[in-house]
């Protein structure tokens, strides 16, 4: 029984690799057709509707990583315990997936409000950066240390694969901050129609974006090989 509600929570975790790039992959598509000049402004429209519903997607995706990763660890067959004590007891599972779902609902309000509600968007930066803070560390200590929460089958790659989920997090935040300026100017366009200064706006706003889209594709795959093919385990 053990083993096989293991195998669920690794497909769980699959899945959401899956659609984390897959999603990821379709936004960046459609971008593609938002900023192209020889489109109508409805056309343009539309396509950015498309942009924005595939985006809730890998969205999700990151929140819900957090918590099936950390359920994964407390089902680790070796035990994840140092010096006697626990590190991923019953409670502190439940508690991950509390938090995951407080932020979960915070992202999805913030993409569908548009960042209307400044409690919202604060409410969901500071989880973002609690998180970057928390798992950085967590993969540092896992790169460093003897036998990282207590296990004692070497999993170096744990802590890589920690802190190329911190760096995807860091790079949406990033994108976050270029974007900035498209929704002004997307505005404008709707409005006053396609000028030479939005367009430029809308080009590097939106392209501005590619070198953080550039790592999230990157960690997303390596952390997915790492999971995989574990290197350097000992088993």
């Amino acid at each position: 029984m053990g083993a096989h509600l293991n195998g669920w929570w690794i497909l769980l975790h699959l899945v959401l690799f899956v659609f984390w790039l897959g999603g990821d992959l379709g936004v960046f598509y459609s971008s593609r057709f938002v900023i192209n000049p020889e489109l109508t402004p409805p056309a343009r429209s539309a396509a950015l509707s498309i942009m924005s519903g595939l985006d809730l997607g890998p969205k999700i995706c990151l929140v819900l990583f957090l918590p099936s990763g950390i359920t994964l660890m407390a089902l680790e067959p070796h035990g994840a315990a140092l010096w006697g004590i626990e590190f991923f007891p019953w409670w502190m599972v439940v508690g991950v997936w509390l938090f995951a779902g407080v932020w979960l609902a915070l992202t999805v309000i913030q993409h569908r409000t548009h960042g209307r509600f400044t409690w919202v968007q604060r409410g969901d930066l500071a989880i973002r950066f609690a998180v970057i803070g928390a798992m950085a560390t967590a993969g540092i200590y896992a790169l460093i240390a003897t036998e990282p929460f207590g296990v004692t089958t070497n999993p170096k790659w744990l802590g890589g694969k920690i802190l190329l989920y911190t760096a995807a997090i860091a790079a949406g935040l990033g994108i976050r901050m270029t974007l900035r300026p498209f929704g002004p100017a997307f505005g404008a366009l709707m409005t006053t129609g396609s000028t030479a200064e939005v367009e430029k706006t809308l080009r590097s706003s939106v392209n501005g974006c590619l070198p953080y889209v550039w790592v999230i594709w990157g960690s997303v795959l390596a952390a997915a090989a790492l999971g995989v093919f574990k290197p350097g385990v000992e088993l």
